[in-house]
């Protein structure tokens, strides 16, 4: 057992990828050991939980590649961490990999990092918007077969001015998202849990589920992912959409049925859609690959240097202040209010 005087500890669970985060990540040795798991699987790294390699953490930094290591943070992992742990920091604004009411019944408080990847995430949405208004993909892909545009040629596109954009979801990336896309002429609509002040929206119209489905001619999908919001958009969402609707996600992909949305665009129901984000990543829907009027990016709506190092540096402040005050400098909301 730790003597009361030991240093706290503190787990990495995953690599900081940024020499300049790295180097701030090592001046936590000054307030804290620092320990790194050696598990390659969940198996390996609850014997490592179970051996006692972790008792006297206190927090842990977590990546979102780190699931490949610890699996999802749920019950079953939970009851293994060491007793110790009352900090989970995850280098994410999305955090369903972390089971927050679990954690909460154990006595965990999670953060994540919130607002560090609007810019980019919405720079990524309007790119598929874009992208998946203008049919660029068709000829994109026909191009690299030595076919110019295609042959056929695609469809026509559609300008974004004058369009509406419905924002489902209307946090950091979805307010970030409405700047942008009115700057390309869009007229912006959303729906949220509940309707922000006019300040907060910057004015939009606020409109039901409903409304935002029947009248917007872009959707960009823009919510968390938890037990209330997946498969939000399926079969009897898209039959309230106006026809030739474009869709584009980048939250996480099982907010949307992939399955549904194979169906609606091979019906024509859906004219194109643009996804950065996939119900099971790494493995892409085949009915979404083989058709050319869909844009797929691979998870890159954070992909940039300058928004990794923000994440990793404000992640390793949520580590650096638990551990020096108690208390996390960006708690996730279902805890705002956890002693």
């Amino acid at each position: 057992m730790a003597s009361p005087s030991a240093k706290p500890k503190i787990l990495l669970l995953g690599t900081i990828d940024h020499q300049a985060a790295r180097e701030e990540w090592q001046t936590l040795s000054s307030i804290g050991e620092l320990l790194e798991t050696e598990a390659t699987d969940r198996d390996e790294f609850i014997k490592e939980c179970e051996s006692g390699k972790f008792e006297g953490v206190v927090a842990a930094y977590r990546t979102f590649p780190s699931v490949s290591i610890t699996g999802r943070v749920d019950e079953d992992l939970v009851k293994h961490l060491p007793g110790s742990l009352k900090f989970i920091c995850h280098n994410g604004a999305g955090y369903d990999q972390v089971d927050v009411a679990a954690c909460t019944s154990h006595g965990i408080h999670v953060s994540n990092v919130p607002t560090a990847v609007d810019d980019a995430t919405a720079d990524t949405t309007m790119f598929l918007i874009l992208g998946a208004l203008r049919n660029y993909n068709t000829s994109m892909l026909a191009l690299r077969e030595g076919q110019w545009r295609g042959d056929p040629q695609p469809p026509l596109g559609h300008d974004p001015q004058g369009k509406v954009l419905g924002i489902l979801g209307m946090g950091g990336i979805g307010r970030n998202l409405k700047k942008k896309a009115e700057a390309f002429g869009m007229q912006v609509q959303y729906h949220n849990r509940s309707q922000l002040s006019e300040e907060m929206s910057g004015a939009a119209k606020y409109c039901s589920f409903e409304e935002l489905l029947g009248t917007s001619d872009v959707i960009s999908l823009n919510l968390p992912l938890n037990k209330n919001t997946r498969h939000i958009i399926s079969t009897p969402e898209f039959e309230k959409m106006k026809p030739g609707v474009v869709i584009v996600n980048t939250a996480r992909g099982a907010v949307m049925d992939e399955d549904a949305l194979v169906e609606a665009l091979d019906k024509g129901s859906i004219s194109s859609c643009g996804l950065d984000v996939f119900e099971e990543e790494p493995k892409i829907h085949p009915g979404l690959v083989a058709n050319p009027r869909v844009m797929l990016l691979p998870h890159m709506g954070t992909w940039t240097e300058e928004t990794q190092a923000k994440m990793e540096k404000w992640n390793i402040n949520n580590v650096r202040t638990a551990v020096e005050t108690g208390k996390l400098y960006s708690p996730v909301p279902e805890q705002k209010d956890m002693a």
